[in-house]
């Protein structure tokens, strides 16, 4: 019911779209289904939360621009918003949005340094967790020694699955050191998953600026963790012949710097844009064929998918989280000896192991 009701609300917000008023004898344009989705995908200088058929309701925010030359420049959204959804907004200052890129009009480069939807949800989710989690370590102070309570009840068994298998298995004895990582990663992916499907909010795990960020982080700490077998593995590759290493170090390189870090950053922003964009366009098909009969079967393959990014959401934290522990896990593994320590010894009578002379 909870989630049918916010696809009833997602329905008042795009309404908006749909009206046709007439006037002065003049329709409004077409209702473009394109247009909107990535409207409400993207990132923007304003916060549109719902419209009616009489007003939006806005939150505008700060414009910080810095073009060389002219200075900072600094003012409210508002004096560069559309009147009309899709119009080109007015000029200000010697500034306009175009596409939601902020453009100089007398062609000046532009610093666009200003404060998005996406950086208010960011900072919105940094305080989230830190309420949270502040709430969650206090308990532990509280209740030590004790069956946890609240909050913390909720959150310690994600934290001890988190620990013992992905930490545990994919790092090893070293894993302590990256748990705060691991944990930090997880729930921010996990709570912005969430946060991205309540109606008016911003698509934060959907920009794949956030998600290469993230993945960006992951190759820092992979490599200032790695070990000189990490590297050894990389340029000299054992077991391959000298003739193939020219061929193979570059393999290696770009599989290190460059498929780890790509693989991380678009699987996250495919999937969480993937299902908004479903959810959008089933919303729209109301609108596209004008008719009642449409809304049943769009609400009810809406409320599908919408459950379903309920388990994506925290599947792509997950598989995110247990990727960046096997890169971390791979770059700190200790050389195993196993092999050479079997060259060195040979059975004996009765399966007894005794040295192998041979081998030394």
């Amino acid at each position: 019911m909870k989630r049918l009701l916010t696809l009833l609300f997602c329905l008042c917000t795009f309404a908006g779209f749909a009206a046709e008023p007439t006037e002065g004898g003049k329709k409004e344009a077409a209702f473009n289904p394109g247009e909107m989705i990535l409207h409400h995908i993207g990132d923007s200088h304003e916060w549109h939360w719902f419209s009616t058929d009489n007003r939006h309701f806005t939150s505008y925010l700060p414009i910080i621009a810095y073009r060389p030359g002219k200075g900072l420049s600094v003012f409210s959204s508002q004096k560069l918003a559309a009147e009309n959804e899709g119009a080109e907004g007015p000029e200000y200052d010697g500034l306009k949005l175009h596409h939601e890129k902020l453009v100089s009009t007398d062609g000046t480069k532009v610093y666009d340094l200003s404060i998005t939807k996406n950086a208010v949800a960011l900072l919105g989710s940094a305080v989230l967790m830190l309420v949270v989690f502040t709430s969650v370590a206090a308990g532990y102070k509280k209740n030590q020694g004790r069956a946890p309570k609240g909050i913390q009840s909720f959150f310690e068994p994600i934290i001890v699955f988190i620990r013992d298998e992905i930490a545990k298995k994919s790092i090893g004895p070293k894993y302590e050191r990256y748990m705060p990582y691991l944990l930090t990663v997880f729930f921010f992916i996990w709570f912005n998953n969430l946060l991205g499907l309540t109606p008016g909010a911003a698509n934060l795990t959907g920009n794949i600026a956030v998600t290469a960020t993230l993945a960006i982080m992951t190759l820092v700490i992979t490599l200032f963790s790695a070990n000189k077998n990490y590297w050894a593995h990389i340029f000299a590759t054992p077991g391959v012949p000298k003739l193939l290493l020219p061929i193979m170090i570059p393999v290696e390189l770009i599989g290190a710097f460059l498929v780890k870090p790509v693989s991380l950053t678009i699987r996250l922003f495919a999937n969480i844009t993937a299902g908004h964009i479903v959810i959008l366009s089933f919303i729209s098909l109301i609108f596209i064929f004008r008719s009642p009969a449409v809304a049943p079967i769009s609400l009810a393959f809406g409320l599908f998918i919408n459950v379903l990014e309920l388990l994506v959401a925290i599947l792509q934290a997950y598989i995110f989280t247990l990727l960046t522990a096997m890169y971390i896990g791979g770059a700190v593994e200790d050389h195993h000896h196993d092999e050479e320590h079997a060259l060195d010894m040979q059975t004996g009578p009765a399966g007894s192991v005794i040295p192998n002379p041979a081998a030394h």
